[in-house]
């Protein structure tokens, strides 16, 4: 059956992204660095231990690290995902970062901490001083400098896919994961050998408890100062704060590493006193990122109200789309997939509008812009695909006219089932009777 459909303006003809060469730039410059640290993590984790008196029992070790980690690996990024309900990012990046984080970040971080505390050595003559020393200075600025370039590269390279706060620690959380759980096969790699050839009962299980159970959260925790810091650079309308904010943000991450590992270093039950406090701090961190969640939530809404006045879309498409389970909804009734891909270009229009409106203000350019027709266009298409999908009319979407409403009165408030002229159903059921 056919059902009568409104038609979008003829699209212009396409023209290039303006952004293409800085992508590409991008993604050739990441894979060279990524295949560079690979290649240092394999030649320090995996190819050493070849050359050592037990090579055997360095490998089950290396096995028995990785059986631990990565399970737990995949636990921990639920987290991340379930809480950015607004326009999650696309899971392309999210797993750029993940992979840059674990592989890279270990292996620049090995390299570089190792020279150091040779280094250390050398001069000192004092081994233990120079373990401390690398804990304590180079680990906090070389590991968070090199998670942080995982942050940097979406910042810069892919300015579409990072559009504040939220994103920022999004992005943070999967980089610092990421190098968490590859550092972690180490730490229980080296917990087990020490049980087996050493005899120490119970290093790896109590390695496991206090890494994986009790601070799975440190690596995250910090490195996501720094993408607070670039998402404000993203966010505002001030040159000197875009460029100060993620240095700042970059800074409290060093310093937060530092406090972790300076307590560690200094006595094992300095770090315990300071478990309870840190705790509390990482769930006063987790509800500030909900707040900044439902924050994003608010931003893309306002954005969207003039697009149901313009005809652009439907209230129930609004509130869908403002919704923290609008996913959800639009799986089971709004087209299934189709429905969620109608979200996300939603989410993006509001976005976008938001850029381009501080850009604006700040009397700046932004790429921004240019997506608002083309994401316009592609809600209509998306409509259309739904209605064929579902196999019945869905209400369509139909600009207000002010001179049906009196003075003084919102037009929601006017016209309650507006944008539905043709069924006459109200808002919140888009099929209508049955």
């Amino acid at each position: 059956m056919h059902y009568p459909m409104h038609h979008a303006p003829a699209a212009p003809p396409p023209r290039r992204d303006p952004e293409a060469t800085r992508k590409l730039v991008g993604w050739i410059l990441y894979w060279f660095f990524l295949a560079i640290g690979a290649l240092l993590f394999g030649a320090i984790f995996f190819v050493s231990p070849l050359f050592s008196k037990h090579a055997d029992v360095a490998y089950h070790s290396l096995w028995v690290g990785i059986c631990l980690a990565l399970p737990m690996l995949l636990i921990y990024l639920w987290v991340p995902w379930i809480v950015d309900r607004f326009d999650p990012e696309p899971l392309w990046a999210l797993m750029t970062v993940l992979a840059w984080g674990a592989i890279a970040g270990c292996g620049y971080g090995a390299l570089i901490n190792t020279m150091f505390q040779g280094i250390v050595a050398a001069v000192t003559g004092d081994e233990q001083f120079a373990d401390a020393a690398g804990a304590c200075i180079s680990a906090p600025i070389v590991e968070e400098g090199v998670k942080g370039l995982a942050i940097f590269w979406i910042f810069y390279f892919q300015k579409r896919e990072f559009d504040g706060v939220v994103d920022g620690i999004i992005y943070a959380t999967f980089a610092a994961l990421g190098f968490a759980a590859f550092e972690n096969i180490v730490y229980y790699a080296r917990a087990s050998d020490a049980q087996i050839l050493e005899g120490k009962d119970g290093a790896l299980a109590t390695t496991f408890f206090l890494r994986g159970i009790l601070a799975p959260w440190g690596h995250p925790l910090y490195t996501a100062m720094t993408g607070i810091g670039f998402g404000i650079a993203r966010e505002t309308e001030k040159t000197w704060v875009r460029w100060l904010a993620p240095l700042g943000g970059y800074c409290a991450a060093v310093f937060l590493h530092f406090v972790w590992n300076f307590a560690a270093t200094v006595s094992g039950m300095l770090m315990l006193v300071m478990l309870p406090l840190w705790l509390l701090f990482v769930v006063a961190f987790l509800g500030m990122l909900v707040w900044l969640v439902a924050r994003k939530g608010k931003i893309i809404r306002k954005h969207l109200e003039d697009e149901v006045l313009l005809g652009n879309m439907t209230p129930y498409e609004l509130d869908l789309v403002s919704s923290p389970f609008g996913s959800f909804r639009a799986t089971m009734s709004y087209g299934g997939s189709l429905g969620r891909k109608f979200i996300t270009a939603a989410s993006r229009l509001g976005l976008s509008k938001w850029h381009a409106g501080r850009a604006a203000r700040g009397r700046k350019m932004t790429v921004s812009a240019d997506f608002v027709l083309p994401l316009r266009r592609e809600l209509h298409d998306l409509r259309a695909r739904i209605q064929h999908a579902v196999g019945r009319p869905i209400p369509m979407p139909q600009a207000w006219d002010p001179s049906q409403a009196p003075r003084n009165v919102h037009p929601q408030q006017q016209h309650p089932q507006q944008g539905y002229p043709q069924h006459g159903y109200p808002p919140n059921n888009p099929w209508g009777r049955r």
